[in-house]
């Protein structure tokens, strides 16, 4: 069982930034492929972001792509989120999310993740 805690939400201004991290609870996080998904309230949970298990690979929404940045460090099982230029619309509920398994690529949908994270709220005010 891998256990994630997600650290770093709150509220920002529009065009401000905020950096998430999420702690993996397991002793084989190079072997699992990271992702970051977001819930706002009355809407389905969206993929954001994500990261292959060695790092080489990152995969991210049209809607976030060129304003975030997600990174894995191995050596401290940790895999980082780093937003900028944020717009009201990204505010939501995000979500670190884990899949096992040595993929060469980034699944986007909810079901490919085995181990998810309580979530940490990101609020950005216009």
């Amino acid at each position: 069982q891998v256990q994630l805690v997600e650290l770093g939400g709150g509220l920002v201004q529009a065009g401000g930034s905020l950096r998430l991290s999420c702690a993996a609870s397991t002793r084989t996080f190079s072997n699992y492929v990271m992702a970051w998904f977001r819930q706002a309230p009355g809407k389905e949970r969206e993929f954001v972001g994500g990261i292959t298990w060695r790092g080489g690979s990152t995969s991210y929404a049209a809607s976030v792509e060129g304003r975030f940045t997600s990174s894995k460090d191995n050596a401290k099982n940790t895999v980082d989120l780093q937003m900028n230029s944020l717009k009201p619309e990204d505010t939501a509920v995000y979500y670190c999310a884990a899949r096992e398994g040595g993929i060469r690529y980034v699944p986007r949908t909810t079901g490919s993740y085995n181990y998810w994270g309580q979530g940490t709220q990101v609020t950005v005010s216009s």
